[in-house]
């Protein structure tokens, strides 16, 4: 609400990478034993209630997105795809983001690794819903080979941090490929990162180059 106050057009919950939503997704980590915990519905309940309060006091013209990522941090395939179906077909949400890690991979569990990761969202029924992807999305060719696999859209990561101007190179080559790793800081302050945002960096792994000042002990 206070986001649409300020002229958002939207917002996206971030459900993904261990955050607190998939804290409550995950049975690993969530063992609370009121109606947000035990069963897959109730650690579900709080992203569908959230999704649900934000249509309510935003309205239908406010832009939702969801971003969910199916694995690790106890995450379970079978039930993130599940949810991912739920909502959307619900209306709750205008686009589902789905971080995958690799856009290539197959799934980490052994039951599902007959096909990639990607083809257990793309079959999913979409509704109005828009569909997008992200996960080591590097190059021109690798965002087309998405959109010609049926998601609707990509969501860039590292490539946009190594380049600001990511997408307008690709626009103009399609064929251009983000620098290889590790980049310097000098690259990095160059393409508009604080001193933050870059020592953040420095905690992914083989991303930023070690440096001279750099405390590589931890």
């Amino acid at each position: 609400a206070r986001a649409r106050r300020c002229g958002f057009d939207g917002v996206e919950v971030h459900g993904a990478h261990g955050s607190v939503l998939a804290q409550f997704l995950s049975p690993t980590s969530n063992r609370r034993r009121d109606a947000y915990g035990g069963s897959a519905e109730n650690r579900a309940r709080i992203v569908l209630e959230i999704l649900s309060g934000i249509r309510a006091r935003c309205g239908e013209s406010f832009n939702v997105g969801l971003r969910l990522s199916p694995e690790r941090f106890g995450l379970r395939l079978p039930e993130i795809a599940e949810l991912a179906q739920r909502v959307m077909v619900s209306g709750l949400i205008d686009y589902l983001d789905m971080s995958l890690w690799d856009y290539t991979k197959l799934p980490e569990d052994k039951g599902f690794r007959q096909r990639p990761l990607r083809d257990h969202f793309l079959e999913l029924e979409r509704g109005r819903t828009r569909l997008g992807v992200a996960g080591k999305i590097d190059s021109g060719m690798a965002a087309r080979a998405c959109i010609d696999d049926g998601f609707d859209f990509v969501s860039i990561g590292r490539a946009a941090i190594v380049h600001h101007d990511f997408v307008r190179r690709i626009a103009d080559d399609p064929g251009f490929t983000m620098a290889a790793l590790p980049v310097t800081v000098e690259r990095l302050r160059a393409e508009g990162l604080g001193p933050a945002f870059i020592n953040y960096m420095r905690r992914w792994e083989g991303f930023v180059e070690p440096d001279a000042c750099t405390d590589t002990r931890g």
